[in-house]
């Protein structure tokens, strides 16, 4: 799994500086729920099947996540609270009236905006047509499903567990149940898949009421079981120019099907976008719930500890689950925002960038990888494909 970055100790009581607390500001929630039934080979998320967490129960997962909230509503107030996101893990592993009861325990201790978007994920093996009515019914809006592939050795190559059918009879679940807003998550890239086959599943959003689709490329992270495949040879590592012929095919065929690419890795139809990801695109204050979660709240940037088991412990303690937290300077701020704002759609406001970033513009704009249009400074196709590489050679 992915390391926790340095940096300074946390206070033990969670308190945050002065300045940080601007309740004017638009709050996000972030919930992790650590739990999978199995670990996905690609996957270097921190989540943790039944058999590593031993005695440690959802119930106590929950009371250490609820402890969180109140921690979190003493520091910040009865904040507004304009997007929920529940990930993980598969939040849907927990049951459909704990789930709810995370949600319910939320409303009691921040105020949910009117029309407050409410995204959980979930896999299409955890879910009925019943779970999705009971999330519903709580106040959920949005479902982000796990789908990857409908292609069953593509699946099997990713370790998923479900079927292609289960994944789209999924989203025809949550559709029934009320929810306008649904999403896919889509992988391209895995090993042995065919061009085809990477038709194949963009071809299936054609056939679901979906709204949102994400598409990410496959990354061989170290520590997964993917990894060690690649390394003995069992497995290719993804091809570059692979991986990009697919990036230009999921754009084409969204397009086509009414999508419209707003960041990155991210389509949506109009007004299917993920409003609680832009919070985070747009450097909005959130807070992360749960072991590992990470939170931004006015420019101080503080994570959780790992594992389940010394997170609970924190907080049974009456001490903040904080490890360590960072306070970013003007400077952070502005190249986090040229980070972060340039992937997408909209771009980065031209006055966020120094006078020396300005001229570097032409060379860009030059090679057709970047657009000025108004005040902003905008990637094109071919700039999204080397997004990484244009804001290294952009910034100072």
């Amino acid at each position: 799994m992915a390391q926790l970055p340095d940096g300074d100790p946390a206070p033990r009581d969670g308190a945050l500086p002065a300045s940080a607390l601007d309740a004017a500001r638009p709050l996000s929630l972030y919930v992790h729920v650590p739990f999978c039934r199995v670990r996905c080979g690609y996957c270097d998320f921190n989540t943790y099947t039944p058999s590593e967490l031993g005695d440690l129960s959802p119930t106590t997962y929950l009371g250490a996540a609820i402890a969180e909230l109140d921690l979190a509503a003493r520091i910040l107030g009865r904040r507004r609270v304009d997007t929920v996101f529940f990930g993980g893990g598969t939040p849907t592993m927990l049951p459909d009236a704990q789930l709810a009861g995370l949600l319910g325990a939320i409303s009691e201790r921040f105020e949910l905006a009117p029309g407050a978007e409410v995204t959980t994920e979930a896999n299409p093996e955890s879910v009925t047509p019943a779970y999705f009515e009971t999330l519903r019914e709580a106040g959920f809006t949005r479902i982000s499903l796990g789908l990857q592939s409908v292609v069953p050795h593509v699946l099997g190559v990713l370790d998923r567990q479900h079927t292609p059918r289960r994944g789209l009879e999924a989203a025809g679940w949550a559709r029934d149940a009320g929810f306008q807003h649904i999403s896919l998550d889509l992988i391209y890239g895995t090993p042995g898949e065919s061009v085809d086959d990477w038709r194949a599943s963009l071809d299936a959003v054609a056939a679901t009421s979906v709204d949102h689709v994400s598409a990410y490329s496959l990354i061989v992270e170290e520590g997964t079981r993917l990894a060690s495949r690649v390394r003995r040879g069992e497995r290719p590592m993804p091809d570059e120019d692979d991986l990009a012929d697919k990036y230009v095919i999921a754009d084409d065929t969204l397009g086509a099907l009414g999508f419209a690419n707003y960041e990155v890795s991210n389509w949506a139809r109009p007004g299917g976008e993920c409003r609680h990801n832009l919070a985070y695109w747009r450097g909005a204050d959130w807070w992360g719930i749960g072991p590992g979660a990470h939170s931004h709240v006015g420019g101080v940037r503080f994570w959780n500890r790992k594992h389940p088991r010394s997170y609970a412990a924190s907080l049974a303690a009456g001490e903040s689950p904080a490890l360590a937290r960072e306070v970013l300077g003007e400077e952070e701020r502005r190249v986090e925002r040229v980070l972060l704002e340039l992937r997408l759609a909209d771009g980065v406001p031209l006055n966020v960038l120094t006078a020396s970033e300005r001229g570097r513009l032409p060379q860009f704009v030059g090679q057709g990888l970047a657009v000025v249009e108004g005040e902003h400074l905008a990637l094109t196709r071919a700039g999204r494909l080397l997004a990484d590489g244009v804001v290294r050679d952009l910034l100072d």
